[in-house]
């Protein structure tokens, strides 16, 4: 059946939906709760649900899961947040051998039907986008729904699905305090509220106050629990990934995807599979297809790279928060004793950010830091912030107008062997080096 044809294009219903609160963010049910029954409960009527909750991680894992179920023949939606480029990748339905994010036609007519069963009522731009989503995906037929938390996971819009198969919890840190809470067993206990009666949770590393929280409302709920370094075990070992729970040890190609952290991301990914009995043997092919833009990504050309002096490589990553400094920073080192070279860093995060937390880790790593505005954003913190933040931890910085400009810059300091840059410091950030640097998201 052909669909209506089309009063507004994605990118003007998406800017009419986002004027319906006067809160970027405000944590609720209710008004989920409201537009779901307007819509005859499409949260009810989806594929089985992997629901995943974190700090950090949640974006790999799932990359992890969706290549693993997808070698395996399955078709696999996903919804992500946020987009780097387009909104459309939050959406990926599920289609033979790879998912597809969805098109501007089916985007914008899920757009017109949930915009008007909320008749104008105030809800946030991610609660009806969300309800968008949920009404696409209960819609397209498939195997597995990957759900990503917005924020938090007690109040966040994905949280109405009643009965997931499983929930994930990634690694729980500080992030968010303005709406979680200042302390990591806080936030825990947001994330924890994905947790619900009877259904299998698995659990990556944790600190000790994080994981108190989860096994408590586990256990409140009579949820069984999947615990790394408890019930299942990850490590490298002569470059390979080494997996093991009670029901056998696994070996595994080291996963593309760079970083020590991306060990632990496929390993919880493994495990979430093997939780749901969806693993099997596609798991090799799956850990070395899995793709993640802006998570330590090599860019190898574009516009934005090409201005790099010659012999320069160019790295982007959208970490924000201490503990993503510090599994940032640790992973850097790993390259610096494959291949040493200088470390230049080109900065730009939001006010909301630890700006201090996230670069101390690369005290004595960095040769400079270069700081720039995060375009067209206002909550940007602004760049002689940075460079305050950088100086007060012994980190030489400066301040550029924008990425390409401090790129320009490093033709005027040479450097033997050529440097190493990493972008990074917001999603937001990478979203415009991406398409700045003309690299796809697909």
């Amino acid at each position: 059946m052909a669909l209506p044809q089309l009063k507004s294009e994605p990118v003007e219903i998406l800017a009419r939906l986002s004027a319906l609160h006067p809160k970027k963010i405000d944590l609720s049910l209710a008004r989920m709760e409201r537009l779901m029954a307007a819509l005859g409960h499409p949260e009810r009527r989806l594929p089985p649900v992997v629901h995943v909750a974190g700090t950090n991680g949640k974006g790999s894992t799932i990359a992890f899961m969706r290549a693993m179920l997808e070698a395996s023949g399955r078709l696999v939606h996903v919804y992500t947040s946020p987009h780097l480029v387009r909104f459309n990748e939050r959406i990926r339905l599920g289609a033979p051998g790879r998912g597809e994010l969805v098109s501007d036609t089916l985007l914008a007519d899920a757009l017109d039907r949930v915009e008007a069963a909320n008749d104008g009522a105030p809800i946030t731009f991610f609660e009806i986008t969300t309800a968008a989503a949920f009404v696409l995906f209960s819609e397209h037929p498939a195997d597995v729904l990957l759900l990503e938390v917005g924020l938090g996971g007690r109040l966040d819009a994905t949280n109405v699905v009643p009965s997931p198969r499983t929930s994930v919890i990634t690694p729980v840190s500080i992030d968010h305090v303005d709406f979680l809470g200042a302390t990591v067993a806080a936030i825990a206990a947001e994330k924890a509220g994905i947790i619900k009666p009877r259904v299998p949770v698995v659990v990556g590393e944790q600190q000790a106050e994080a994981l108190a929280v989860i096994e408590r409302t586990a256990g409140r709920l009579l949820a069984p629990l999947f615990v790394r370094g408890e019930h299942w075990h990850v490590h490298e070992e002569a470059g390979r990934l080494v997996y093991s729970d009670d029901d056998g040890l696994v070996d595994l190609p080291r996963p593309r995807l760079v970083g020590p952290h991306q060990i632990d991301n496929a390993g919880l990914a493994v495990a979430a599979l093997r939780s749901l009995r969806l693993s099997g043997p596609a798991q090799e092919e799956g850990i070395l297809a899995a793709e993640w833009p802006a998570r330590l990504q090599r860019l190898a050309t574009g516009a934005l790279v090409a201005r790099a002096p010659g012999g320069a490589e160019v790295w982007l990553d959208g970490g924000h928060n201490a503990a993503g400094g510090a599994a940032l920073a640790h992973a850097l080192c790993g390259l610096e004793e494959r291949y040493s070279r200088p470390l230049v860093m080109i900065v730009g995060m939001l006010g909301t950010k630890d700006v201090s937390g996230f670069l101390a880790p690369f005290a004595g790593l960095v040769r400079e830091a270069i700081a720039v505005p995060v375009p067209d954003n206002p909550a940007g913190l602004r760049p002689e912030e940075v460079v305050a933040a950088a100086g007060a931890l012994g980190i030489s910085a400066r301040v550029a107008p924008d990425v390409a400009s401090a790129i320009d810059g490093l033709a005027a300091m040479p450097m033997v062997p050529p440097a190493r840059v990493l972008i990074c410091g917001s999603l937001y950030l990478a979203g415009s080096v991406l398409e700045a640097n003309g690299t796809p998201v697909t």
